[in-house]
C-alpha cells in the first residue's frame, strides 16, 4: 500500500490549481498586512503611464497612516519624526511627459539608433519630480540638485547640502490596469544613503493606485525594507519594517503660465 502515498501525490500536484498572485489592487486593500515584496519584473526602461496623466499637476501629498510592523525593536531611522507629517498636507508640483517608446527601448538607447518610429508614450520626469518632491519634505537649502542617469531612468541621485547623496535605483516593478480610469503600479529600488560615517543602505516599495474621475487622485503606499546586510534582516526577512500610506490629490496646472511663473 505505499505506493498510494506517492500516487496521490502526483494527483494532488497535476489536479490542484496553481497559487494565485497577489494583484496590486489586493495589495493596497490589504495593507498594513504585508507579509512580503509583491511580484514583479525586472526594470528595464521607463514605466509607462496612462495618457490621462499626461501634463503637469500641482499635488497635495497627506500621510494618513505610518505603520512601523516591529517597533519597538526595530524603527528605521526617521520613522519617529515623519509622525509630525500626518495628516498634514505636503504640497509640490510633477509633471509626466512625452518620449518616443524607441528611446524606452535600452537595446536600442544602447545602440544609439536612430528612432523612426512616431510613437509616443507618458513617463515622469523624474529629475523634475523627485528635486519638487524632496524640497518639499527636506527644504530649498537642504536639496542642491536630483540627478537621472542619462543612459538609465532607473538610476537617480539626490544631492544634498553638506556633501550627502541619496542614491535610488529602481530594481523591478509591475502595473495593473483593472479599469480604464484606474492604473496601479509598484517599483521596488535600492537605497544607499552617503555622507555619514558609514553609509546607510535600504529597499524601498512604492505602489500607487491612481484613480481618474472629476479629478485624478491617489493611494500611494510606501514600504521600507532591511537590506540582507543589514544585522536584523534575518529576524524579519521580506517583511516591511515600516509602512507609510499616502492620499495624493491632482490639481492640473497650465503649463504655459507655469513656465511663465518660473522665469
Amino acid at each position: 500500500m505505499k505506493f498510494i502515498y506517492p500516487l496521490l501525490l502526483l494527483v494532488w500536484l497535476f489536479c490542484s490549481p496553481p497559487a494565485q498572485a497577489e494583484t496590486l489592487a489586493e495589495r493596497v486593500a490589504a495593507f498594513p498586512d504585508w507579509q512580503s515584496k509583491p511580484t514583479a519584473q525586472a526594470a528595464e526602461g521607463d514605466l509607462a503611464y496612462p495618457d490621462w496623466l499626461a501634463g503637469t499637476w500641482h499635488v497635495k501629498s497627506t500621510l494618513v497612516d505610518l505603520v512601523a510592523p516591529f517597533a519597538p525593536d526595530i524603527i528605521t531611522p526617521g520613522f519617529e519624526s515623519n509622525r509630525e507629517y500626518l495628516n498634514q498636507p505636503v504640497a509640490f508640483d510633477v509633471r509626466f511627459v512625452q518620449q518616443s517608446i524607441a528611446s524606452n527601448n535600452p537595446i536600442l538607447r544602447a545602440l544609439k539608433l536612430p528612432s523612426k518610429s512616431s510613437q509616443t508614450e507618458i513617463v515622469a520626469d523624474r529629475a523634475f519630480n523627485g528635486l519638487n518632491l524632496a524640497k518639499a519634505y527636506l527644504g530649498d537649502r537642504a536639496v542642491l540638485a536630483v540627478k537621472v542617469d542619462p543612459s538609465s531612468p532607473n538610476r537617480q541621485i539626490t544631492l544634498l547640502h553638506g556633501d550627502r547623496q541619496l542614491i535610488s535605483i529602481i530594481n523591478s516593478r509591475a502595473v495593473e490596469t483593472p479599469a480604464p480610469d484606474q492604473f496601479i503600479t509598484t517599483e521596488i529600488f535600492q537605497q544607499v544613503f552617503r555622507g555619514t560615517s558609514q553609509p546607510y543602505l535600504n529597499q524601498v516599495e512604492t505602489t500607487t493606485a491612481y484613480q481618474r474621475g472629476d479629478t485624478i487622485e491617489a493611494d500611494q503606499i510606501t514600504a521600507v525594507y532591511l537590506s540582507p546586510q543589514d544585522p536584523s534582516y534575518f529576524k524579519v526577512g521580506e517583511t516591511p519594517v515600516a509602512l507609510y500610506r499616502y492620499r495624493l490629490d491632482f490639481l492640473p496646472i497650465d503649463e504655459r503660465k507655469y513656465e511663465t511663473i518660473k522665469r
